[in-house]
């Protein structure tokens, strides 16, 4: 049930809708729903979004925000990640209360896991 004045969806741009499902599928078990060549909606169990048919990527040197995501093992969610198609942009660094990294999926956008562990 969406809640008052909280983030409630999220949406990526993306060509190839196929090949971007494949790696959330695979690296994060999200969920897809197809609305057609436009539009792709994704479900990570928690928070909802979609794809929409774009050549543009979300990027932080772009000026894009970041969606981040949490793991409870870094290392391990990295070599998924590796392991389903996406690219680490910037390695397992420290900050305070943490640490995290970034990566790309198969269209360019750019996202990061954190982890308190």
């Amino acid at each position: 049930m969406p809640s008052d004045r909280k983030i409630d969806y999220i949406e990526l741009p993306a060509r190839d809708f196929d090949s971007v499902e494949s790696f959330y599928s695979a690296a994060f078990s999200w969920s897809f729903t197809d609305y057609g060549p436009e539009y792709r909606a994704f479900s990570d169990g928690k928070i909802d979004g979609g794809l929409y048919k774009s050549e543009l990527r979300s990027s932080t040197a772009t000026g894009a925000a970041l969606v981040i995501l949490y793991a409870n093992d870094l290392e391990q969610t990295r070599n998924t990640i590796l392991a389903s198609g996406g690219q680490i942009i910037r390695d397992i660094f420290s900050f305070p209360g943490g640490r995290r990294f970034h990566f790309t999926d198969p269209h360019g956008n750019e996202l990061a896991i954190w982890s308190d562990k």
